[in-house]
């Protein structure tokens, strides 16, 4: 059976399967049932989306399924995807179901769905759902509009959010700073410039008019380059950059220097040990984190572990190691102990907060982490045999990790979803990591392409 869970969701064009109204309605119907069975009796169900064209019809649609089967579900309207998670748990709902596709072009949607601890579901339900899915095989009971969906009080639901964000930098003034938002065009739209400005911030909104189709349209934390130049031309003392659904953040510091993921990461781990709160010693990234992280941290005895790619391999570690935070490169950041979702928002107010206790600039609080140079190929292949069951490919690698020695990082990986092997090097020298990456790239090609 196909798998239609990946590690965010499901996540597909809206209108095609399983984004199709018949299965996302299935979906809605199997979620029902099974909170229901869990629970002995009807069970309740938040609902938010983002601002895709495509969010108010497949939310209607979830919204019919859960209340065919006897569900209750109350809508939050447009919200960002940690605040869904956070408002799950704090109106005791039994999940939350986010139409999102993060930041995916408008033309794809996707559906998450959090347990009331701030998790997404665990994998057992998501392949009970799936089981449902291919059962029905697009039969549906019902196409008309859901009745018993109440339109939940938005205004309620956002000052409780907001007030959970601000609860946990009690103090927190950012009066003096000029802040740059860029919303992605995306549920962060009007939550994050309020929230800056109720901190006594100079708010300087960009791309926070959703029109359904402009989501992550160059812009956001995926395109950072119209954030770096209005950081420079308002003087502004930073730029944060969102993504669709606001569970990520990138900045951009007053000379317009872009501070991803791994850059926060380091702030944060100092700042946490700072205020003796990293008693774990250990930060968690991913693979694709830069080997000048790693160094950094070293240098301040702090060990990093890194897990596959995906938020949902780092949230296991953090769990399993009890460490105080992790995230990846792309600006998604977890605190555990505050949040077991990535929160823009609040990777934002960390950050603020190491400014504002530190009195340095961006570009100063980021200081002592040094990035690697860093060379990322792809190459084409007609299948995705181990890499070590091929020996050419092996014995090049190994004589190239040799070579590179503590001095570098050699990875190896296939993409999830293309056929194609990607090679990334990391080393003190650009020009040695191009020569090590082409020569282990045509290997790989001769042999695999």
């Amino acid at each position: 059976m196909k798998e239609l869970f990946g590690t965010d969701g499901m996540r597909a064009p809206a209108g095609e399967f399983p984004l199709d109204p018949a299965t996302v309605e299935t979906v809605g119907r199997s979620l029902a049932r099974q909170f229901g069975a869990a629970g002995g009796r009807s069970p309740r169900f938040l609902t938010g989306r983002d601002t895709r064209e495509s969010g108010p019809w497949i939310e209607a649609a979830i919204q019919r399924g859960i209340v065919a089967e006897g569900g209750v579900c109350h809508s939050a309207g447009v919200m960002t995807t940690p605040g869904v998670a956070f408002l799950t748990k704090a109106f005791e709902y039994d999940a939350g179901i986010v139409v999102s596709a993060s930041h995916n072009p408008y033309q794809d949607n996707g559906i998450k769905v959090f347990s009331p601890s701030g998790k997404k579901i665990d994998s057992e339900i998501e392949r009970r759902i799936e089981l449902d899915v291919f059962e029905a095989n697009g039969a549906v009971g019902s196409t008309s509009a859901a009745t018993g969906v109440e339109v939940g009080d938005r205004l309620l639901f956002v000052e409780r959010y907001i007030q959970h964000l601000k609860s946990g930098f009690a103090g927190l003034d950012l009066s003096g700073l000029r802040i740059v938002a860029d919303c992605a065009n995306g549920a962060s739209s009007d939550l994050a410039p309020g929230l800056f400005c109720g901190l006594g911030a100079e708010v300087i909104a960009i791309n926070d008019q959703p029109n359904g189709r402009n989501i992550n349209e160059n812009c956001g934390s995926l395109h950072l380059e119209i954030l770096r130049d209005r950081v420079l031309n308002e003087n502004a003392d930073l730029g944060v950059g969102f993504d669709g659904d606001a569970d990520r953040a990138l900045f951009v510091d007053e000379k317009g220097n872009i501070v991803d993921g791994d850059a926060v990461l380091w702030v944060m781990a100092r700042l946490l040990s700072g205020r003796g709160r990293l008693s774990s010693r250990t930060v968690v990234a991913t693979v694709m984190s830069n080997l000048g992280l790693e160094v950094a941290l070293s240098s301040q005895s702090i060990k990093l572990l890194r897990t596959s790619v995906g938020d949902k391999y780092v949230l296991e570690e953090l769990l399993r190691t009890n460490a105080e935070v992790g995230g990846e490169q792309s600006g998604h950041i977890i605190f555990p102990q505050t949040s077991l979702v990535g929160d823009g928002m609040m990777t934002a107010l960390f950050l603020l907060e190491a400014i504002r206790e530190s009195g340095l600039p961006l570009s100063e609080v980021t200081s002592g982490f040094t990035r690697y140079p860093q060379i990322l190929l792809n190459v084409k292949v007609r299948e995705k045999r181990p890499f070590e069951e091929v020996e050419a490919i092996s014995t090049a690698a190994r004589a190239v990790e040799s070579r590179l020695g503590s001095g570098g990082r050699l990875l190896l990986r296939y993409s999830g979803t293309e056929n194609l092997a990607r090679v990334m090097i990391e080393g003190e020298n650009q020009s040695v990591i191009d020569a090590h990456a082409r020569e282990l790239a045509e290997i790989i090609r001769e042999n695999l392409g």
